[in-house]
């Protein structure tokens, strides 16, 4: 992970806008630099995953023009080769390519990158900061205008407050250039005459060749490699095939609560089956309600789901930079909003699966993806994300919605038997049931949470206090207290979160006040 910062316009002096862009070190703690882009400027702090030496700190020069970027923009490789032979390389860093492609393609080369991105690239000729962010928002990236107008880039919310009075996601798959955003991908439209049809053998061999391939891609790095396990099906095909791809012995974590976690012995079975080196964090409910307000600070988000399950993993990441020296870590975010969740088991119509699955990936980087970077970046470790993979994303969206839809009698079906023959990992976790990982990592953490919350107001100070929101009211105890603790760092931000991640209402059996997959009708034996 880096963090990037860039103003159109220098209303700032250095000094001025230095404590703005230090709020974001952690995310590249190794070397910082601050340059005047024409009449603006562009900050950058690094974390050097390739390219380690100092030739690749950003930004890049060329011809008058700079970027800066954080991202990694994967298969590079051949189209450095392709540009090496009108320009001349001078670091091993896969962004330097970025201001050659510039050069040759223009506006057309963002649609050309294989890649999880956030970046500014400072044209000269028009004295203009363009912006652009991959097609997912993998990588974060926010934007707003200060007083004269000018706009000002960063990579998180916390760069902007104070700066911009309404700070905004940037949205994913656009870049901003000549004044307009414009939508370079999108890659959850499908008309129903372009779904994949064909035999479920042939979608799911598809499924596993691609799937393969995107974790094979984020393999690639100087830095050393970790991967984060809870033991389910996601996190657990991403190890397995890894260590399948690497041929070697990988570093896995897991964290759980001390008193009841529930993944962590299947996450232990998975590590014994691939022989991982694993390493098992415990968290305390203490430890939950004491880095409650640091991480919706660090998250920038008031939603209950993406709190709840942002604390297991940044406890988790916490301790991998306090112990190790791992700096990138594979996740398997993702899979859900393709595959689909407990809940769209209620789906009334595969054309309502489809609708809430491009829903869901649309939507991500306020959700799963804004808590995975987060977390992991605010303790200088790069997140990756295989089942974000474009490719990956794309065709699993094309696939006709009658052959996602659980009629199978097992969420994910589709996935599971994709691997089902390669005996990657043993079939009891292969074709476990899903529980939500701010379940799994221990039922109590959810009832600590909830407990902590109905304690801190009666029945009349919530009525009193919640009506005070007009956009996402808080419904529950809980969802006032993240409220007012993210007031306390975003005031008046609450519209960067379009709304609270919660199944949908509308089918029946999902009406539901709690996020969790435990109040659903089909939970069953998914948390035991």
């Amino acid at each position: 992970m880096c963090a990037i910062m860039g103003f159109t316009q220098r209303t700032l002096t250095e000094e001025q806008l230095r404590p703005y862009f230090e709020k974001t070190v952690s995310r590249g703690p190794d070397m910082s630099r601050i340059e005047e882009a024409g009449s603006g400027w562009l900050c950058y702090h690094r974390l050097a995953i390739m390219g380690l030496n100092e030739a690749g700190m950003q930004p890049f020069h060329l011809d008058g023009d700079m970027a800066i970027c954080n991202g990694e923009l994967y298969l590079f490789r051949p189209l450095r080769a392709e540009l090496a032979q009108e320009y001349d390389f001078i670091s091993d860093s896969d962004c330097e390519i970025i201001l050659p492609l510039y050069h040759k393609y223009g506006l057309e080369m963002f649609s050309m990158l294989d890649a999880e991105f956030a970046m500014l690239i400072y044209d000269s000729k028009r004295d203009e900061i363009i912006a652009a962010r991959d097609p997912i928002g993998i990588r974060p990236l926010f934007y707003g205008y200060m007083e004269d107008g000018s706009m000002v880039f960063a990579s998180e919310a916390k760069n902007l407050v104070g700066l911009c009075e309404n700070v905004n996601p940037f949205p994913p798959g656009h870049y901003y250039a000549g004044g307009r955003f414009v939508r370079y991908a999108d890659l959850t439209t499908v008309k129903p005459e372009e779904y994949v049809t064909d035999d479920i053998e042939t979608v799911c061999k598809n499924i596993r060749e691609k799937l393969i391939l995107g974790i094979d891609k984020r393999l690639d790095a100087d830095a050393p490699l970790g991967f984060l396990l809870s033991g389910g099906l996601d996190s657990s095909l991403v190890c397995a095939i890894s260590a399948r791809i690497l041929g070697q012995h990988i570093r896995t974590f897991a964290i759980g609560m001390d008193k009841d976690a529930i993944d962590l012995k299947y996450a232990r079975q998975v590590a014994d089956f691939i022989g991982a080196d694993h390493t098992e964090v415990y968290m305390t409910r203490q430890q939950v309600l004491d880095s409650l307000e640091e991480v919706i600070s660090l998250l920038g988000t008031y939603d209950i789901t993406t709190i709840r399950a942002s604390m297991g993993m940044y406890l988790c990441c916490k301790a991998i930079h306090e112990t190790t020296d791992v700096r990138v870590l594979l996740t398997g975010e993702i899979s859900d909003e393709l595959f689909g969740y407990k809940y769209t088991d209620f789906a009334p119509s595969p054309e309502a699966f489809q609708e809430e699955a491009k829903k869901r990936v649309d939507e991500l980087y306020m959700y799963d993806v804004l808590r995975a970077d987060r977390c992991i970046a605010s303790n200088s470790i790069e997140a990756r994300v295989p089942f974000g993979d474009l490719e990956f994303v794309k065709y699993v969206m094309s696939i006709d919605p009658k052959m996602k839809v659980n009629t199978y009698d097992m969420g994910k079906y589709l996935l599971r038997h994709a691997f089902e023959k390669d005996h990657l990992l043993p079939d009891e976790i292969l074709w476990r049931q899903k529980a939500a990982f701010s379940d799994a990592v221990g039922h109590s953490m959810v009832d600590d949470l909830k407990e902590y919350a109905e304690a801190h107001y009666t029945d009349a100070e919530f009525e009193e206090k919640r009506k005070t929101y007009s956009f996402a009211q808080p419904f529950t105890k809980e969802s006032l207290l993240y409220r007012e603790i993210f007031e306390k760092y975003y005031p008046g931000q609450a519209p960067m979160v379009k709304d609270f991640w919660m199944p949908n209402k509308s089918w029946e059996g999902c009406d539901v006040n709690d996020p969790s997959a435990r109040v659903l009708a089909n939970y069953g034996a998914s948390g035991q």
